[in-house]
């Protein structure tokens, strides 16, 4: 199974970034950089999310349905041609209120300044990618028979880049719980933003190095 960032790397992933790109007005590479931090990050507020009995049956349902089943994949030419829709761009907002909740603004500003964009660009880049990201994960869905939580922990898990081995994975899902209480992206504003700044050591020294330049 393609981990998410192998996904932003391959033809179709090129796509993406070229029409979520030309959407805001943002260049291609900044676009690119700002999606291949944020889509783990989404990924890894999902499998938050999806770790509790009625998580999971929330995301699962959402999967198995018309809206979200991989079809926005197979029109990507036709997503993108004079502008994204107001429907998907409102489907992407509730997306992200409904995985990130009160910790949206929080992760936006991180990005926003990890990924030197305003903030207002990569609130628009998140509610194009959060539709995307959801029908990648119905196809996936679809074709793996996923229908129980064990299956789509399994998926989820594969998808953010367990599949791939790397030690970014759980990075990644150490900044999600920095203080292991369960709330889904604590600090990531600080853990993002903290690479150059006060310690060089632990987490915030880890996350800088990998997200940096």
């Amino acid at each position: 199974m393609s981990g998410i960032l192998d996904l932003l790397n391959s033809p179709m992933g090129k796509q993406i970034i070229s029409g979520v790109s030309s959407q805001t007005g943002q260049s291609s590479d900044k676009t690119g950089d700002l999606l291949s931090m944020a889509m783990p990050v989404l990924m890894g507020a999902m499998q938050r999310n999806a770790s509790t009995p009625e998580g999971a049956t929330g995301l699962l349902g959402a999967l198995s349905s018309g809206k979200h089943s991989g079809g926005i994949l197979d029109n990507l030419g036709g997503l993108f041609e004079g502008g994204v829709d107001q429907s998907v761009t409102n489907d992407g907002a509730g997306i992200l209120g409904h995985i990130l909740g009160n910790k949206q603004p929080a992760v936006e500003n991180a990005l926003s300044q990890k990924a030197g964009m305003d903030a207002g660009s990569v609130s628009e880049i998140l509610k194009v990618a959060a539709p995307i990201l959801m029908g990648m994960l119905g196809k996936q869905a679809s074709q793996n028979n996923v229908s129980d939580a064990n299956g789509l922990a399994s998926m989820l898990g594969g998808m953010s880049g367990a599949a791939q081995g790397s030690k970014q994975q759980s990075l990644i899902e150490s900044f999600l719980d920095a203080d292991g209480d369960g709330s889904i992206l604590d600090d990531v504003a600080g853990m993002l933003l903290s690479g150059g700044g006060k310690k060089k050591g632990g987490l915030g020294g880890l996350l800088g190095g990998l997200f940096g330049k």
